[in-house]
């Protein structure tokens, strides 16, 4: 059977992430320069918002596994793979920061 994409849940799931970014970008552009409001974004979102589903990524594998999934292995390591990069994201922006320096 095959997923409708155009199922209410994926519109929903598509304006929630859209009403997040608005909230998210909106009082960085609205009150500063073009670079400072970049720079705060970029802040928001490896300070914040990639943690967050980083944690959410491994319930989620978690949850898959306890509930037997046959594809728990590699949800886990996908959501090991995200954390890392979740969590580390502020870094690697700042190692390619410094290279194009």
């Amino acid at each position: 059977m095959l997923r409708d994409k155009t199922s209410p849940l994926h519109g929903s799931l598509i304006m929630m992430g859209v009403f997040v970014f608005v909230l998210v970008a909106v009082p960085f552009i609205a009150q500063a320069s073009v670079e400072s409001s970049l720079m705060g974004i970029q802040n928001k979102l490896t300070r914040v918002i990639l943690p967050v589903l980083s944690v959410i990524g491994i319930a989620v594998a978690g949850l898959s596994f306890i509930t037997g999934h046959e594809n728990a292995k590699r949800h886990i390591i996908y959501a090991i793979i995200g954390t890392a990069i979740g969590f580390g994201a502020q870094s690697i922006a700042d190692m390619i920061s410094q290279t194009v320096r």
